[in-house]
């Protein structure tokens, strides 16, 4: 199947889901959505043109109609829940021999899951939670921690590569939920360590603009340092 013939539902359109539905449209799949706010899904479609190609639906259950692979990305365990479930979830219509890919970061007891609901319907089921923040979303330079079978995530990997840098499968369902428990585990010590070190500068009375500059071109440096910057910038020091 080629990528124009592809039909892809996705549901949530937040900071990284907007720019991740995005980059799909562009590379030539057919993409319907739905977002719980209807303006934010308007305004998609509005961006990449209202056509048969891209269209916005009122529920996850109409956008997922018709679709070879099905895409969620929400904000936790009960949203991908709602979006699942019930009379307005995709798992109502997904088609057997389609793929529902959960790019949450969610648990992995709901990884596995939607993994049983999926396999009762012969549906593909990959946990893919993805890591980049807002800015990898819109350069299209995410990484994606994939849990699931070897012959689903090669089927959507093409389509994972829009909008990654980096994709790889982990091990079977729910290690995409167990690898990115483990990136959030290191990230949570490296910002701990940078707000102790800015605590430090600052009850040393260093200016902090000047420190974070000169530091984040050598050995410290790190993603977080750099947005942690510019946070600094806008609030104008202001910790409390």
């Amino acid at each position: 199947m080629s990528t124009k013939q592809k039909t892809l539902a996705f549901v949530g359109l937040g900071v990284m889901g907007y720019p991740m539905a995005g980059h799909l449209a562009k590379a030539g799949y057919k993409v319907r959505v739905f977002n719980r706010t209807a303006s934010v899904a308007q305004k998609w479609v509005d961006e990449f043109g209202a056509s048969s190609n891209f269209s916005m639906h009122e529920s996850p259950k109409l956008a997922a109609q018709e679709a070879d692979v099905v895409l969620m990305c929400v904000g936790n365990d009960d949203d991908v829940r709602s979006g699942g479930y019930g009379d307005i979830g995709v798992l109502g219509v997904i088609r057997g021999g389609a793929i529902l890919v959960d790019h949450t970061t969610a648990s992995q007891q709901l990884a596995l899951e939607l993994a049983g609901h999926c396999a009762a319907k012969e549906i593909g089921f990959l946990d893919a939670p993805v890591s980049g923040g807002q800015a990898g979303a819109e350069s299209a330079a995410l990484t994606v921690m994939v849990g699931g079978a070897q012959e689903d995530y090669q089927k959507i990997n093409p389509i994972l590569n829009t909008y990654a840098k980096k994709t790889e499968l982990m091990g079977k369902v729910g290690c995409g939920q167990l690898t990115k428990m483990v990136n959030q585990i290191c990230i949570a010590g490296l910002v701990q360590g940078l707000s102790e070190a800015i605590n430090f500068g600052m009850n040393a009375g260093l200016n902090m603009h000047d420190v974070i500059e000169v530091i984040s071109k050598g050995a410290a440096q790190s993603w977080q340092m750099d947005n942690r910057h510019k946070t600094m910038i806008e609030d104008k020091f202001d910790y409390g």
